[in-house]
C-alpha cells in the first residue's frame, strides 16, 4: 500500500476517441480524456490505410513524385 497523503489520487476515468470508441482506464488525470486516434481506428492495429490530409500535404507529395516519375521515363 502506498503511504497516505503523498501520492495523487488514482481514479477510474474514461478515454473517448473521435471515432466513437471509448474505454475505461485508471489515471491520475482529472476528468475524461479525449483523443483523436485510438487502437480501434489506428492503421497499425486495424491494417487499413487511412490518409489524413493536413493542409494538402498528401496531394502536394503526390504531385511532387508524379513529376519525378515522368522525369525518369
Amino acid at each position: 500500500m502506498p503511504k497516505q497523503g503523498i501520492h495523487p489520487n488514482y481514479n477510474e476515468i474514461r478515454v473517448m476517441c473521435a471515432c466513437g470508441n471509448s474505454f475505461p482506464t485508471r489515471s491520475t488525470h482529472r476528468g475524461d480524456i479525449h483523443v483523436e486516434i485510438c487502437s480501434a481506428c489506428h492503421p497499425f492495429f486495424t491494417g487499413k490505410q487511412k490518409l489524413i490530409d493536413t493542409a494538402g500535404r498528401v496531394e502536394r507529395f503526390r504531385r511532387k513524385y508524379a513529376k519525378a516519375e515522368t522525369a525518369k521515363k
